[in-house]
């Protein structure tokens, strides 16, 4: 699918020239750390020399005082406690980092993931049943908990203390409990609000070990939990999340926890070559599918894994779980192609909403963004359970699902989420009113460009710019995610090099050059459709988006380009 190339542009340009002049820096350098809004040279050194020191006290989040004094005197007393997570990598992480933590002093602790289908999202009563049944005094929820206000009355008539560690938005009111950590609250003074579940986890950890009067370093042992936590969730890595991803990576790239180096071992990646891209394409699809297929606690286990015999056996069962949520997402999506094709007109219609009561829900979540990624229009798609129909919502750029949602709440049973995804419940006799009434709402308010996806260009790059120096301070904006993408760049009027080739299934690989530049190889995967144009492209009316990454091979290392989109002038 082709895009629609829209250019950043940095809010303050006049900063370039002085980056450049103050840092001895290219002036694409200093134009890229324009754009991440770094203006002066003290913000420059804090973004390429990010450490441990420059984390936030934890105490500056409202009810850490609270928080931790309690959770320090259940560890000095011996009480039971509970970890109640949630089912995703980030509840799973959090619950693993808040288990390990009190296990390690001794503490009689239990954890409890809520079953996907059975019990639903969030602190729940069944949840607090289990913690009176287990003698719990005290519940340390974790990635859940900011909406449970009448779960928190009910655990205090059980007797049981509450204290929350959340990340998600609260709503119009706080629960009663100990303590309620979350940077989100309008009345917290925290300086960054981006934390995943298992960060403010960890700053409760963090909270504390400073109440016990141990040293700090004795939570970054659970930093690698922590980066799989930040680049599963999708928060932004700026400010502190940079900071806890780069150092949780060097982590996993130098000693990784007995759980994890055996699914790295068995999904084949060296340690050492671990990237965001290796948690959020190998790793953390591999612990989340334990909560798709409806069993979250079986990540856990692999995580709080102790021997290496146990491990390797939990990674064995994660992967075999995996495999069964692959079929199932494939199985799925063959069939909501196939349904799209057959009962949607895309010239006319603006959304897709997709039912089969046979739909696995923990997939169709994954297959409502893949048809996002193909059709580029929102998809809302649905299954059956119990005779509810249920179903997750994922949308485009320009259009909010969860407002479209609101819109739409009469017709629904349940509804919640956020501007690109959201999940809801409706009844069967809803559907049809629903389904006409989501279209109109699509349909009024995104316009033909709106299905042409857009792809963020950096800036423009002559190839002659690019060397191992450029490469070398490039590599410093590493880790790459949301707020700190990996810069796109384009480069106009290049000229391929000799003959394009398709390799693997259905790769392009080819040279290119620009005004006499050295020749650059160039991979563009899953793109062998544009082979027939580029062996017929007019010198220099090929333009490419792309990327810049190291390919290592037989002991070299050479700078690659990989392709994002190309155009060809004239066509």
């Amino acid at each position: 699918m082709p895009f629609r190339w829209v250019y950043n542009k940095p809010e303050n340009g006049e900063t370039i020239s002085r980056l450049q002049e103050e840092l001895g820096i290219p002036e694409k350098i200093a134009y890229l750390l324009s754009l991440r809004g770094i203006d002066s040279f003290d913000k420059a050194k804090k973004f390429f020399r990010a450490d441990l020191d420059l984390l936030h006290d934890p105490f500056l989040m409202k009810d850490m005082h609270k928080a931790s004094t309690r959770l320090a005197s259940a560890i000095r007393s011996g009480e039971k406690i509970l970890v109640y997570g949630d089912y995703d990598v980030d509840g799973t992480t959090a619950t693993s980092i808040l288990y390990i933590f009190l296990k390690d002093f001794g503490v009689d602790v239990e954890y409890f993931i809520p079953h996907r289908f059975k019990d639903g999202y969030g602190i729940s009563p069944d949840g607090i049943q289990f913690a009176r049944r287990r003698g719990a005094k005290l519940i340390v929820s974790v990635d859940c908990g900011i909406t449970a206000v009448e779960e928190a009355r009910m655990a205090a008539e059980q007797g049981i203390d509450l204290v929350i560690c959340d990340h998600h938005n609260v709503g119009s009111e706080i629960p009663s409990a100990v303590g309620v950590l979350d940077p989100k609250r309008p009345d917290c003074q925290y300086p960054f609000k981006g934390l995943s579940g298992a960060g403010v986890g960890f700053k409760l950890v963090q909270g504390t070990i400073s109440k016990l009067g141990l040293n700090e370093r004795i939570a970054y042992k659970f930093l690698d939990l922590v980066a799989i936590s930040i680049a599963s969730d999708i928060v932004p890595i700026i400010d502190e999340n940079r900071i806890l991803m780069r150092e949780g990576l060097r982590m996993l790239n130098t000693n990784p926890r007995v759980g994890i180096k055996a699914l790295l071992e068995l999904v084949n990646i060296d340690i050492g070559s671990i990237s965001t891209s290796s948690i959020v394409f190998s790793i953390g699809p591999r612990i989340n599918a334990a909560g798709r297929m409806g069993d979250a606690s079986k990540a856990v286990k692999l995580m709080i894994s102790e021997t290496e015999s146990e491990a390797k056996a939990r990674a064995h069962e994660l992967e075999s779980i995996n495999i069964e949520r692959r079929n199932k997402d494939s199985q799925t999506m063959e069939e909501a192609v196939d349904m799209v094709s057959r009962d949607f007109n895309l010239e006319k219609t603006s959304s897709m909403v997709l039912h089969d009561p046979d739909w696995h829900l923990g997939v169709i979540g994954i297959v409502a963004s893949r048809l996002v990624d193909t059709y580029y229009r929102p998809a809302i798609m649905l299954s059956t359970v119990d005779g509810m129909i249920k179903g997750s919502a994922r949308s485009i750029k320009g259009f909010n699902i969860y407002n479209a949602l609101k819109q739409c709440e009469d017709l629904l049973e349940q509804y919640g989420g956020h501007e690109y995804a959201a999940g809801l419940t409706i009844k069967g006799e809803n559907l049809d009113e629903f389904r006409n009434r989501i279209n109109q709402i699509a349909s009024g308010n995104l316009n033909s460009d709106d299905f042409e996806p857009e792809l963020e260009v950096d800036c423009e790059l002559d190839l002659s710019e690019i060397n191992m120096r450029f490469w070398k301070l490039l590599s410093q904006f590493k880790p790459f995610g949301p707020g700190n993408m990996r810069p796109v760049f384009v480069s106009k009027g290049v000229q391929v090099e000799g003959v394009p080739t398709i390799v693997g299934s259905g790769h392009l690989k080819m040279k290119v050059s620009q005004n006499g530049s050295g020749k650059f190889d160039v991979i563009g995967f899953n793109m062998h459709e544009y082979l027939p144009m580029l062996r017929n492209t007019e010198p220099g009316a090929l333009h490419i988006a792309y990327s810049l990454e190291e390919n290592h091979w037989n002991g070299r290392r050479t700078l690659q380009i990989k392709l994002k989109d190309l155009h060809i002038e004239g066509d």
